[in-house]
């Protein structure tokens, strides 16, 4: 049967090496297997205009490496100051040659473990774990198996002519080949108004079409929705230059000699359907998780339009028992709402992640410290973490610090995902935007920071800010929301520091009784 690690990882690209270090540190057995021959092999083809949108905010006036990492998107967790991706670029948006250049320094500097040009072919599945077959041919076993793998499928829309478009992944990114062209992008996210943005120079006219309304990141404090540096093409909208969004279902793609006809369904003119000619169609409509190497022992459950595997709390497959997931691909536990979809998020899942295998395969306890059960003692812990945490701030709402009640004792517990808390008297402290933060435009004064100063009304705060929970088993039983504030220093004894230790006291009261 050959040697039986206990960890197998498919990829090397930023959640495969971030999990790779945490093993490595741990002194476990493990074999990173990466189908290309360098680390992110991803980032040498996308962004395909070569530039992240993801920050890198080398100067912030701040000494803690915690909360350097709030402003820093890219780097990887390590205990080693110059593994830090603000290190290569001080631009803000950098190149994405940078990003690969990087995790080949940190792959080597930490001596990972990887079997390169080790391409999957096939997994399978029996009573003693995962057998992973690679195109070299070799055979590897693992006890446990994590899929680290990101995206390497585009998706495409059962669109009738869509396999006649140009595809994001390789359509040509030099604008001269697009002069006088009228130019039809699909999708409304960010792949599709950096394609549009290259275009505006040469191009006659591009209309940027899909089903929803553009929605963006800025006013929904998600990520993935239409970053500021990719939203030039707006105003080129709304200020007439002949360019144009369109809010409707594209429901047939023809290809005609002199070009396309496409029938358009509009969403916001009681569903009238117009046919529009363009010179070319562009699909920009997103990635997903190619399930195709696992066999039907293994083979994961897919969830939202097949694009992603199905997760428990634990990142495991709801199906497969063992097989766990990393990185970009397990964003379905947070689709559209948190990051993570990227590395600024994902990292701290990895390293949650690594906790949970941690405690279920090596018997470790989650790492924790001990506090007195007082209300001062825990009001002072949770100020002390919410005012430097990254992983909260960057999972907001996601994952979770816990005070574990322990008697007169308590543990306090730091990253955990929220929905896998299972603990008898406990609380769940997150960072969050208030309720229908999203629904509301955050520069409009008369909404903005309306909690900033009034305890009371802090549970009416748009903006982010810590929520402490109080949990017996699953059942909540009370909640404190600690009152926002504009540079997110909840530090001031009056307004953030008594209502919270009052809060402590009362449901100590509470417990007592």
């Amino acid at each position: 049967m050959g040697v039986v690690k206990d960890y197998l990882v498919l990829g090397a690209g930023p959640a495969g090496l971030q999990l790779g270090y945490l093993l490595e540190k741990a002194g476990r057995d493990y074999l990173i297997l990466e189908a290309g021959s360098t680390p992110g092999t991803f980032f040498k083809t996308f962004p395909r205009h070569r530039t992240l949108i993801s920050s890198n905010k080398v100067h912030t006036g701040w000494t803690d490496p915690d909360l350097n990492l709030r402003m820093d998107w890219n780097s990887l967790l390590s205990d080693d100051p110059e593994l830090l991706f603000t290190r290569y670029t001080e631009r803000y948006y950098p190149p994405a040659d940078e990003m690969v250049r990087y995790l080949a320094d940190f792959a080597k500097t930490t001596g990972l473990r990887i079997a390169y040009d080790s391409r999957v072919t096939r997994v399978t599945r029996d009573d003693e774990g995962f057998e992973v077959r690679t195109e070299n041919g070799d055979v590897h076993r693992a006890r446990c198996l994590v899929a680290a793998t990101g995206f390497s499928r585009p998706y495409v829309p059962p669109i009738p002519g869509i396999e006649t478009a140009d595809l994001y992944t390789t359509v040509s990114v030099d604008p001269a080949e697009f002069t006088d062209q009228r130019v039809l992008i699909i999708g409304k996210g960010n792949s599709a108004f950096e394609t549009a943005e290259n275009l505006i120079e040469k191009a006659a006219v591009i209309h940027v079409a899909g089903p929803s309304s553009v929605r963006l990141a800025w006013k929904t404090h998600f990520v993935g929705h239409l970053r500021a540096v990719n939203n030039n093409f707006l105003d080129t909208y709304q200020l007439k230059s002949q360019n144009a969004i369109l809010d409707g279902n594209i429901k047939k793609i023809e290809k005609r000699d002199d070009g396309y006809l496409v029938t358009v369904s509009f969403s916001r003119a009681d569903e009238v359907t117009k046919d529009v000619p363009y010179d070319r169609v562009i699909a920009c409509t997103g990635f997903r998780f190619d399930a195709s190497i696992f066999d039907e022992t293994c083979r994961p459950e897919l969830t939202i339009r097949d694009r992603f595997p199905a997760l428990t709390p634990a990142w495991e497959s709801v199906n497969v028992p063992g097989l766990y997931f990393a990185g970009t691909i397990t964003q379905s536990r947070d689709f559209k709402r948190g990051t993570s979809g990227f590395i600024h998020g994902f990292r701290y899942g990895v390293r949650s992640l690594h906790r949970i295998l941690e405690s279920r395969y090596q018997d470790a306890e989650w790492p924790h410290r001990a506090l007195p059960a007082t209300p001062d003692a825990l009001a002072d812990a949770v100020l002390e973490r919410v005012n430097r945490t990254s992983a909260l701030w960057q999972q907001f709402g996601f994952l979770a610090d816990v005070i574990a009640i322990d008697g007169d004792g308590a543990r306090y517990l730091e990253e955990m995902p929220f929905d896998h808390v299972d603990l008898p008297d406990h609380y769940r402290i997150t960072l969050e935007y208030g309720p229908d933060h999203d629904k509301h435009d955050p520069f409009d004064i008369s909404v903005r920071r309306i909690a900033q100063s009034d305890a009371g009304r802090a549970d009416e705060g748009h903006y982010l800010h810590p929520v402490v929970r109080h949990y017996r088993g699953q059942e909540l039983v009370a909640t404190h929301h600690i009152t926002e504030n504009l540079e997110n220093e909840w530090d001031s004894p009056t307004t953030h520091r008594e209502p919270l230790r009052a809060f402590f006291a009362a449901r100590t009261a509470t417990v007592s009784a």
